[in-house]
């Protein structure tokens, strides 16, 4: 009975139960473009229909995650495709409160997209803030559930994904001369500033555009856009006439 109810799986060498890291980087890479998919069709067609599967599953998937993961569909479609490499190892107890607190996520997502759907800039900003942590965990196997875990808890977590519990010196390799960290920086400038640039100055042609172009506008700016609109009506019926 006892093992019926454990979480994780008990593997020799190992002081703690632990899980494979790398069923859960497949996974979270599977989810990630689900996500992804879901907010494209909501930007460019202006319909969440998408969205409203992908997070139900979504909801489901991290629930049976916190409760038994051998059991989680995304867990399992990602252990097919890494069934091959040799498993990495971390601690169970951290990676669930992390999916702990996807789940806590998730179950408002899916009332406020499925059962009573009420799209607005904060769930979009929520759904953005999800597909970041996925990508973190699936690109650079960074957990952040996992870090906010080791934060609260007396007792420093072991076996955390990529060893980072462990580590207390970096490699030369790992380290940036000066040159990188300029390098580094002027990359990432130019990707915020060219996101900035892509949303704002991009003509109309998504819903998404139009929405962050209005919230952006000034009173004045607001009052100017709906009498020019209502000009353009006036105009259209005087043609028609």
């Amino acid at each position: 009975m006892k093992e019926l109810f454990a979480y994780g799986e008990k593997v020799a060498g190992y002081d703690v139960r632990v899980l494979n890291e790398r069923e859960a980087r497949a996974a979270a890479g599977i989810l990630f473009v689900g996500a992804f998919l879901g907010l494209t069709n909501g930007v460019m067609l202006g319909t969440a229909v998408f969205s409203e599967y992908f997070v139900s599953f979504f909801a489901l998937d991290f629930t049976i995650r916190v409760i038994k993961p051998k059991y989680a569909p995304s867990l399992l479609i990602g252990r097919f495709f890494v069934q091959n490499q040799t498993p990495e190892y971390v601690g169970a107890e951290q990676k669930r409160f992390a999916w702990l607190l996807g789940m806590i996520i998730a179950w408002p997502m899916f009332y406020y997209l499925v059962i009573d759907f009420q799209p607005n800039p904060i769930k979009v900003l929520v759904c953005l803030i999800c597909m970041a942590l996925l990508f973190l965990e699936a690109a650079f196997s960074i957990c952040l559930g996992c870090k906010i875990f080791s934060v609260i808890r007396r007792e420093k977590a072991s076996h955390c994904p990529g060893g980072v519990c462990e580590m207390r010196i970096k490699e030369p390799v790992q380290r940036f001369s000066l040159l990188q960290k300029f390098i580094v920086v002027v990359t990432f400038t130019g990707m915020i500033y060219g996101g900035y640039a892509y949303m704002t100055k991009l003509p109309d042609r998504t819903f998404l555009v139009k929405k962050l172009k209005v919230m952006m506008m000034s009173e004045a700016e607001l009052k100017k856009k709906e009498q020019q609109e209502y000009q353009k009506q006036l105009d259209e019926f005087d043609k028609e006439e």
